[in-house]
C-alpha cells in the first residue's frame, strides 16, 4: 500500500513538473523566441480510427530546445456516455499538447511512417502561429465539435494557416486533378478493409456523393501534405515555397499483404444469395415457404433500417442525412417478420411484400442513376429481397402458411 502511494506521488510530481515546463512555454510572449514550425503527416494505421492518417503541428523553440506537438485529434475516453456521444456526434475533440518524443512513440511502436514539412515562415509569421496555438490551447478554447469532413485534426490546421497568414498564403491547387466525391476519397483508404468500407457506406448518405473541391479534399492528411507542398507565400518579398525542407522521420518497410481474405462481404453475401436461391427453388418444389428464414432476414433488415433512421434524424452528423439505403433496409420489414411469425392477415402481408419489392427496385434505380453510391456487396441482398418478396407474394395462397413454420 505504501509502495502504491509512493508511486502515485511520484507520478503526480512528474506530471506537475511536465506541466510547469509546458506552462513556461505557453506563457512566453510570442515575440520572445524564435521557432521552427513543421507540419507532421502520419501514415494510416491498421485500426479503423487510424485508417485515414493523422496531422499535427510541431513547434521547436530554437533557443531552449523545447520540442512540442500540438494535436487537434484527441478526445477523452472517460467522457460520460462516450459511445453514445460518439455515435450522435456530440463528443468534443480537443487540442492537446505533448512533447515530440511522446507523440512519435506511438507511431514508432505501430511502424507507421511520419513525414515532416518544415515551413518557410518569417519570424513574425512563426510567432503569430505560436500565439494562435497558445490561445487555442487555453481551457476555454481547446475543445471543439468534431466533423469528419469539415472540422477535424487536419482542417483545423488549414484554418490556422489561413487565419494567421491571410492573403499571404497562396494555395496552388492543381487544375487537372481527377474529380472525386467524398465517398471516392474515403474508398481510397478503406478498400483493403471491406467490412469497414461496407459499414461506412451503410451509415453515410447521398450527401457525400457530391464532388469535393481541391480545398475540401484536404480534410485528409495526405491531401493537406500535398497542398502544403505546392503552396507559396507572397506579399513580404519574392514569392517563396511554403515548405522549406522535407524530412522523413520514420520510414518503415512496407509489410506484405495477407493475400485474399475470403471472409469479406462480397464472398459472404453472394454465397448467401446462392443458398437462398436454392432454398427458394426447393420451397417451390415442395410447396414450403421456409418462413423461419424470412422472419430472420426481414428482422435484420428492419433493425438496420432503424439504425439508418437514428443516424439520419437523431444525430448531429451531417453526412448521415439522405441515406437511401433506407429503401431496401426499411424499418417496415419488421412488420413483415411479425406477420409471418403469427397467423397473418394475408391482405396486409401481401401489400407489405409488394411495397418491399417496389422499394428494393427503387433502391436499384437510385444506385444506377447515381443518386447515391451503394456498397457493391449489397447487390446480392437486393436480389434476395426481390426474390423472396416475389416468392411469398405469389405463394401465400398456394401454400398453407399456417403449416409452414420453417
Amino acid at each position: 500500500m505504501q509502495l502504491e502511494i509512493q508511486k502515485s506521488t511520484f507520478r503526480k510530481l512528474l506530471l506537475l513538473g511536465f506541466s510547469l515546463v509546458l506552462g513556461v512555454l505557453l506563457t512566453l510572449p510570442a515575440n520572445a523566441a524564435q521557432y521552427k514550425i513543421s507540419l507532421l503527416t502520419c501514415d494510416p494505421g491498421d485500426e479503423l480510427y487510424s485508417t485515414f492518417g493523422h496531422t499535427a503541428v510541431r513547434i521547436l523553440e530554437l533557443e531552449s530546445g523545447q520540442d512540442l506537438v500540438f494535436n487537434y485529434g484527441t478526445f477523452d475516453f472517460n467522457t460520460p456516455f462516450f459511445y453514445i456521444k460518439f455515435m450522435r456526434r456530440t463528443l468534443d475533440y480537443q487540442l492537446s499538447l505533448t512533447t515530440t518524443e511522446n507523440f512519435l512513440r506511438e507511431y514508432n511502436y505501430f511502424k507507421r511512417n511520419v513525414r515532416e514539412q518544415e515551413l518557410n515562415l518569417s519570424p513574425e509569421q512563426s510567432q503569430k502561429i505560436v500565439a494562435f496555438l497558445q490561445t487555442n490551447y487555453q481551457p476555454e478554447n481547446r475543445k471543439y465539435r468534431y466533423d469528419f469532413f469539415f472540422d477535424n485534426c487536419t482542417t483545423r490546421i488549414t484554418d490556422m494557416m489561413e487565419t494567421v497568414l491571410g492573403q499571404s498564403l497562396k494555395w496552388n491547387y492543381p487544375t487537372e486533378n481527377e474529380s472525386k466525391t467524398f465517398r471516392n476519397l474515403i474508398d481510397e483508404y478503406v478498400y483493403t478493409l471491406p467490412w469497414s468500407d461496407l459499414g461506412i457506406d451503410l451509415a453515410l448518405g447521398a450527401v457525400i456523393d457530391r464532388e469535393a473541391t481541391e480545398a475540401e479534399k484536404a480534410f485528409l492528411p495526405d491531401y493537406l501534405e500535398a497542398a502544403f507542398e505546392s503552396a507559396t507565400i507572397i506579399g513580404d518579398g519574392p514569392e517563396r515555397p511554403l515548405v522549406s525542407q522535407n524530412n522523413m522521420i520514420y520510414d518503415f518497410p512496407e509489410t506484405k499483404g495477407e493475400g485474399i481474405n475470403l471472409i469479406n462481404p462480397y464472398v459472404i453475401f453472394w454465397a448467401f444469395a446462392i443458398l437462398v436461391g436454392i432454398l427458394t427453388f426447393i420451397g417451390f418444389k415442395k410447396k414450403r415457404l421456409f418462413k423461419g428464414f424470412d422472419i430472420t432476414f426481414f428482422t435484420v433488415l428492419g433493425l438496420l433500417g432503424i439504425l439508418i433512421i437514428f443516424l439520419w434524424f437523431f444525430t448531429a452528423h451531417s453526412q448521415t442525412k439522405n441515406n437511401w439505403n433506407l429503401f431496401w433496409a426499411f424499418p417496415g420489414h419488421l412488420y413483415i417478420a411479425y406477420l409471418l411469425f403469427r397467423k397473418p392477415n394475408k391482405a396486409i402481408l401481401r401489400t407489405l411484400l409488394l411495397a418491399a419489392m417496389i422499394l428494393a427496385d427503387i433502391a436499384l434505380i437510385v444506385w444506377i442513376l447515381g443518386f447515391q453510391s451503394f456498397h457493391p456487396s449489397i447487390l446480392p441482398l437486393l436480389l434476395i429481397i426481390i426474390l423472396r418478396t416475389n416468392f411469398l407474394y405469389y405463394n401465400l395462397d398456394r401454400f398453407n402458411i399456417s403449416n409452414n413454420r420453417t
